[in-house]
């Protein structure tokens, strides 16, 4: 047996999926609240998730699915705010 535990997921990825989420799911909240708050929450997303994504490929690509996840999140947040989301719905 090893005595060395081998970390499997990615912490910094983890936190960009769910910092991605709350940022798409805060985003449809009207008068400006929403774009604020999603806009907001999916720019530091995107930075952990550039993050993630190079600790992950560093580590031989473990861990980086929840940054594609993140990525989608990010990418549909934005898509609603270029639409009007989180202005006057």
């Amino acid at each position: 047996m090893s005595s060395s535990v081998e970390r499997r997921s990615n912490p910094t990825a983890w936190a960009a999926f769910w910092v991605a989420l709350a940022g798409l799911l805060l985003m449809p909240i009207p008068l400006f609240i929403g774009l604020i708050l999603g806009g907001g929450l999916s720019i530091v997303a995107a930075v952990l998730a550039v993050i993630a994504l190079f600790k992950g490929l560093a580590r031989g690509g473990k861990g980086i699915a929840p940054v594609v996840f993140a990525g989608i999140f990010i990418a549909l947040t934005w898509g609603g705010i270029s639409v009007g989301g989180g202005t006057l719905w």
